[in-house]
C-alpha cells in the first residue's frame, strides 16, 4: 500500500501538540477504514526549528489521506506520496 506524508504548520512553542495531534489523526484513520480500504497513519515528525510537522499516513489514494487530515484538524499544507527505506526492507 502506498505511503503519504501530510505536510502541516505546528509552532515551536506548539510542540506539546504533536501527540494530540497525532492520535486525532490515528482516529481519523481507523473511522475511514471502517467498511473500506485501510487507511493507517503510521506517526508524525515534528522539526521545531522548521515550525513543520509531519504526519505519515498508509492508504491507497492521497485523497483519502487528504480526507483523514481534514478529519482530524491537521490543516494540512500539501499531501504528498512517500517512500521509505524501511517500508521497503519489510
Amino acid at each position: 500500500m502506498p505511503s503519504y506524508v501530510v505536510e502541516t504548520y505546528l509552532a515551536r512553542g506548539q510542540a506539546g501538540q504533536r501527540a494530540p495531534l497525532e492520535r486525532r489523526a490515528r482516529s481519523a484513520a481507523q473511522e475511514l477504514t471502517q467498511g473500506r480500504a485501510g487507511v493507517r497513519c503510521e506517526g508524525s515528525i515534528h522539526i521545531p526549528d522548521d515550525e513543520i510537522c509531519f504526519f505519515v499516513f498508509d492508504a491507497p489514494s492521497g485523497r483519502e489521506v487528504a480526507v483523514a487530515a481534514e478529519r482530524a484538524g491537521l490543516e494540512p499544507i500539501r499531501v504528498v506520496e512517500a517512500f521509505s527505506s524501511w517500508k521497503e526492507e519489510r
